[in-house]
């Protein structure tokens, strides 16, 4: 039975790398910092299929996908995906209770976002947020407004690319100073008028997730993992994971979306990270947000 990656899967527990096999079964495998990883990558990447209310349908064809792009799905997958997803918009009538949150990854770098109550912070560590707080909770659609508020009023964005988010982790201010950017945005959110009734307020606790990604700290971000090829090896002490991102004591990052849809085995010891890399470019003072920072 051959299994296949489908990337890192974030839980109250801390990260693993997340299998499934042709028949849409699924398994975790943990990750421990401080250890030695080293895999191989084997034939064909192809796609995993879709996963949808906690469970997998295989891709039907099995199609061979690119081993550079990010997202593992084959074309019909992805749409499938989107068809009916929140994230895409596609799924407006969903009656579950959701979150607006305050997601901080760097000097200048917050974004607002949403994410479905029951699911907790998990929403948070599969985008790294190193420091959080809630903004309020309620209806899909008073969410997504509110989300739009903040965007307009306050110019704070919704995305923030993983390339910026990784560059800065090596060297991210303390704790404190964390929590002041996160305490200060949210006093001025909470402050804004046009909020919506459905909507209601949360209160400032800010969270910071340094602990989870990286307990021992993490060396400067030097290199990135472009792409997988079959035969090629990935080998390294871990250190930490933010994201999607795995971070190895050498400096290398590996973005685990790229192992979505290879079957990985063990390299032997001594083995040494023989895939194409680039290096990661420094990150220039952070952008304005209107006054904000």
């Amino acid at each position: 039975m051959t299994w296949r990656c489908t990337g890192i899967r974030w839980s109250a527990d801390g990260p693993a790398i997340g299998w499934c096999d042709p028949a849409g079964r699924e398994r975790t495998s943990a990750l421990g910092y401080g250890r030695p990883l080293a895999f191989g990558a084997r034939g064909e990447r192809r796609c995993p299929g879709v996963r949808r209310a906690g469970r997998r349908t295989p891709c039907p064809a099995a199609r061979t996908v690119p081993g550079r792009t990010g997202s593992a799905q084959c074309p019909e997958c992805a749409r499938l995906d989107r068809s009916f997803s929140v994230a895409a918009d596609t799924n407006a009538a969903d009656p579950r209770t959701y979150r607006v949150y305050l997601a901080w990854f760097g000097p200048g770098m917050v974004k607002v976002g949403i994410t479905a109550e029951e699911r907790g912070a998990v929403r948070l560590l599969e985008q790294g947020a190193v420091t959080w707080a809630w903004l309020g909770r309620g209806p899909l659609m008073a969410a997504r407004r509110t989300e739009e508020l903040l965007r307009a009023a306050l110019g704070v964005p919704d995305r923030i690319a993983y390339a910026r988010k990784r560059a800065v982790r090596g060297r991210l201010p303390a704790g404190p100073e964390r929590a002041r950017e996160v305490a200060e945005l949210h006093a001025r959110a909470a402050a804004l008028p046009g909020w919506p009734d459905s909507l209601e307020r949360v209160g400032c606790e800010v969270t910071d997730h340094a602990g989870v990604f990286w307990p021992a700290g993490l060396p400067d971000p030097a290199r990135v993992v472009t792409e997988l090829v079959p035969g090629g090896t990935v080998a390294g002490r871990l250190v930490g994971a933010a994201g999607p991102d795995l971070h190895f004591a050498d400096g290398l990052v590996l973005d685990t979306r790229l192992l979505a849809g290879w079957e990985l085995a063990a390299a032997p010891e001594g083995a040494v990270t023989d895939v194409p890399l680039a290096d990661i470019p420094p990150v220039g003072p952070p952008a304005g947000q209107d006054g904000l920072f």
